[in-house]
């Protein structure tokens, strides 16, 4: 196994088109595991450590842009207010060291459908900023998953930071676990209301071959708080809605049965979840709403 070491961004990429089976690494929480228990043996290793830009981040007037290699534990410090989903689900990963390592970044590029950022990337609204020596483009983080472990990279090309919506309204994310900690999810869900373009978005993870947003619930959902003036007036949400919401949600998922649990126990959870998120999220929403009122 050989080891390239770049010391920019330009020879990164140069390296990645001489070869393109190179793997990056970058906090190594993946990479390192799969290696040490001999699942894969790389011919090259490309590591992008020595390459500042990938730990920044800019917070601009819509959205953040995510070095590709900024890490969980950046993210829970000092852009909760920005991204508090994705906050969240960076509180779920691992442990403490596993977050001062890991990295969005990583979790795009290894693509399980049970990594912990893709239900709350997808919730936010992200597009993967991908670049290669020809060029660098923009893949919307639904269209960014192609299967179990598979990403819409080209062989030369590197994740370069992902651009997350800045929040303007409440995010929730919970995940269910076989522990409280140091656990790959059963399944995962993500909400995020967007109440500038009132709409609603949606993040399932480790309950289908990729990552998927349940498009039918939040079809159903803006629908039902549209039609019903819930965004005007505050009202608390029906308990008919939630539970249309979140069966709509459970049948979006696609899930298997395996250790961690059955598909059938897959699909519940998704519902218990959605409509627990909702909840939360709406009652986020209608107390920033009396605030606002009384300001």
């Amino acid at each position: 196994m050989d080891f390239l070491r770049p010391a920019s961004w330009e020879d990164a990429l140069a390296a990645k088109a001489e070869h393109p089976t190179a793997v990056p690494i970058a906090g190594g929480t993946d990479v390192m595991v799969e290696i040490n228990f001999d699942h894969r043996r790389p011919e090259y290793l490309l590591d992008l450590g020595r390459i500042g830009e990938l730990y920044e981040w800019q917070v601009g007037d819509r959205d953040v842009r995510l070095g590709a290699a900024v890490t969980y534990t950046q993210i829970m410090d000092h852009l909760r207010a920005e991204l508090p989903g994705l906050a969240l689900a960076s509180h779920t990963v691992g442990s403490p060291q596993i977050r001062n390592r890991g990295s969005v970044g990583g979790n795009l590029g290894a693509a399980s459908p049970a990594g912990d950022a893709h239900p709350a990337l997808l919730a936010a609204g992200a597009d993967v900023e991908v670049a290669s020596v020809r060029g660098t483009r923009l893949v919307p983080v639904e269209e960014f998953y192609t299967g179990v472990k598979r990403n819409a990279l080209e062989p030369d090309e590197l994740i370069r930071a992902v651009r997350i919506r800045k929040a303007d309204g409440p995010q929730a994310f919970s995940k269910v676990g076989t522990r409280n900690a140091m656990v790959i999810a059963v399944c995962a869900f993500g909400l995020a209301l967007h109440p500038e373009t009132r709409t609603v978005r949606t993040g399932i993870g480790s309950a289908a071959p990729t990552p998927v947003r349940a498009r039918a619930a939040e079809d159903f959902l803006q629908a039902a708080l549209a039609e019903g003036g819930f965004w005007d007036s505050g009202r608390i949400i029906t308990p008919s809605v939630a539970r249309q919401f979140a069966q709509l949600a459970a049948g979006a998922c696609n899930p298997i049965d395996d250790v961690r649990g059955s598909a059938e126990y897959r699909r519940h959870a998704v519902a218990v979840m959605a409509r627990r998120s909702l909840g939360w999220t709406w009652d986020a929403y209608r107390g920033n709403e009396r605030s606002a009122s009384c300001a």
